[in-house]
């Protein structure tokens, strides 16, 4: 798993003002091999807005 800070500075660059996309948290989550609760955790942590869930995971 990756390192909690690299997480957060990966969602904080792919967020656009204070937004970021299911596919995207999820196609990240993925890639940093970070389970789906612990990313939306980590977005709620930075005041991250999931938008236009897809699976009802956020």
């Amino acid at each position: 798993m990756t390192e909690k800070g690299t997480v957060l500075q990966k969602i904080k660059e792919l967020s656009k003002g204070g937004k970021l996309s299911c596919t995207d948290a999820r196609k990240l989550a993925k890639d940093l091999d970070v389970p789906l609760g612990e990313m939306a955790d980590l977005c709620n942590e930075i005041k991250i807005k999931i938008y236009a869930c897809e699976l009802g995971c956020f």
